[in-house]
């Protein structure tokens, strides 16, 4: 029981990674049906900030910084990409995949030249590195800390689509862009503002992945395909969908762990979502706009 509770936990917390990496997959393919490729890069990017400014900040405080160091950094990589890119190929769904793809080996080519193909470690403070038992479980505390942002990034989105006015734009551009368009609405400047945002929730991810792991040029790549998949069941552009997706996963994951290896476990995901799409679709929550209905 212990083991199954322990599993059961880092399920829990496997879920709050999915949900970081994801999160900003959902809101660029709901809004500009745009599969970014270069996605995992923010998640890098993220982590490589995070250890360059604890370099410059250490001590106890210096995680702190640089969330919102990493954040904007990613973000204004995002707005790059979406400038230069994604805007002029986004009526080309396989030309901006394609085009995201080559990005993403630039990148990771350009981190190992920087860098080195090891990876560098982030030392995580002080206050994160103890542990807490609760029922017979032992949780590690920078694990809670994680599971604490995603669910802060969470909240902070909702407040931002349901009680900002550009949320009520990005509602708008999602319902009905054309629509959108001709009541006057810059839908460019409310693409670039979204996918800069989910550029920099992905860079907030790239931090909490470094508490973990060492930062290494393709770390990005061991999540984006199960946020891929977290996307997809979750259904399309819903972040509602896309949490429950995230938590359904990660517990799945984790707890397939219990009898077979990590190997296994990843097909096992794989073909669970192949089966759920079977059977319904639409996703954990059915998302219906006009765009998805032409």
């Amino acid at each position: 029981m212990d083991l199954f509770l322990n599993q059961l936990f880092n399920g829990v917390s496997l879920a709050s990674l999915y949900l970081l990496a994801s999160l900003g997959l959902a809101l660029s393919f709901g809004l500009m049906r745009v599969i970014n490729m270069a996605h995992g890069e923010m998640l890098m990017l993220g982590g490589y900030l995070a250890w360059a400014t604890l370099l410059v900040v250490p001590g106890a405080a210096g995680i702190l910084i640089a969330m919102p160091v990493a954040f904007v950094g990613a973000a204004a990589m995002g707005g790059v990409i979406q400038t230069v890119l994604i805007r002029r190929l986004s009526a080309r769904p396989l030309d901006t995949l394609l085009a995201t793809w080559g990005v993403s080996l630039v990148l990771q080519q350009a981190a190992r030249d920087l860098f080195g193909a090891v990876g560098v470690e982030v030392r995580a403070p002080a206050w994160l590195e103890g542990s807490v038992e609760l029922a017979g479980v032992v949780i590690p505390t920078a694990r809670l800390f994680i599971i604490g942002v995603a669910v802060a990034v969470l909240g902070g989105l909702a407040l931002i689509l349901l009680k900002t006015r550009i949320g009520l734009l990005v509602r708008a551009v999602n319902q009905d862009r054309m629509m959108a368009s001709a009541t006057g609405i810059a839908v460019g400047r409310v693409d670039l503002a979204v996918f800069c945002l989910g550029s920099g929730v992905a860079g907030l991810a790239g931090v909490m992945l470094a508490l973990l792991g060492p930062v290494t040029p393709s770390v990005g790549q061991a999540y984006i395909i199960p946020a891929f998949l977290v996307v997809v069941m979750g259904g399309l552009g819903s972040i509602t969908g896309t949490t429950a997706a995230a938590v359904i996963l990660g517990v799945f994951a984790a707890l397939a762990q219990l009898f077979v290896d990590v190997s296994v476990s990843q097909m096992l995901l794989l073909v669970f979502v192949v089966l759920f799409i079977q059977f319904r679709p639409q996703g954990v929550v059915a998302v219906r706009t006009r765009q998805l209905d032409a």
